[in-house]
């Protein structure tokens, strides 16, 4: 085992594992970025048009809720299946780093949703009625009230967003997404090579550890900030 530990450590898998590591970090940022803009904006949309929500839209709400959960209920490997065709008419391609993150955003728009739509509700009802109160707009009651109110929780969902996503592009490593899944699979497994394998473990599970942390510890610093406020 040790034998195999120093292996995973030698110049030949780092010159295949480096690489792989930036097309991770590249589908990863590019994934984040687009699915916090569409889950904030989805999230919110499920929020005030709720029955009980600033601007309510049921039956609205209803089948857009439906949509949102008929993506989450399938697993993420058919759902990167289902999503390939779209990334043909928008990419051209199937396969590769670009088409991931198409397929990336459809797995976990959904899911970003449902954590910013949670994060919301546990603001206090009483600010947001004093909000109304005073007279301020949806818009200022949402941008204004909500969303600072519920930006620890808000930095927490959005690590355990960035931790899916990254945990997905090893799946999609499966069907030649490229980054540290495809070099797991093809080397790894393929080809027996243990040591590739290991390597790109420990990398991911580095990766999720700090991002862990780092969530953590900006949400932690934005309560004692706001305490002393």
């Amino acid at each position: 085992m040790t034998d195999l530990l120093l292996k995973a450590f030698t110049k030949e898998v780092w010159d295949i594992i480096i690489p792989a590591i930036w097309e991770t970090v590249y589908m990863t940022i590019v994934s984040t970025t687009i699915t916090t803009f569409f889950g904030l904006l989805f999230g919110i949309v499920l929020l005030i048009t709720d029955k009980h929500g600033l601007h309510p839209i049921p039956l609205f709400n209803k089948v857009f809720g439906s949509i949102i959960n008929a993506v989450l209920s399938l697993p993420s490997m058919v759902v990167i299946i289902l999503a390939l065709p779209i990334a043909k008419l928008i990419v051209g391609i199937t396969y590769g780093p670009k088409a991931c993150i198409i397929s990336l955003t459809v797995v976990c728009i959904p899911i970003f949703s449902r954590l910013v739509e949670n994060s919301i509700l546990e603001v206090s009802k009483g600010k947001i009625e004093a909000a109304k109160a005073m007279g301020a707009s949806n818009i200022d009651i949402i941008f204004k009230v909500m969303l600072p109110e519920a930006l620890p929780t808000l930095i927490r969902n959005f690590v355990v967003l960035t931790i899916t996503l990254i945990s997905i592009t090893a799946i999609a490593g499966s069907f030649g997404a490229g980054g540290l899944g495809d070099i797991a699979v093809r080397y790894g497994y393929h080809r027996f090579r243990s040591d590739i394998l290991i390597a790109a473990v420990l990398v991911l599970l580095v990766s999720v550890n700090l991002l862990q942390l780092f969530g953590a510890l900006l949400a932690r610093k934005i309560l004692k900030k706001r305490h002393l406020i």
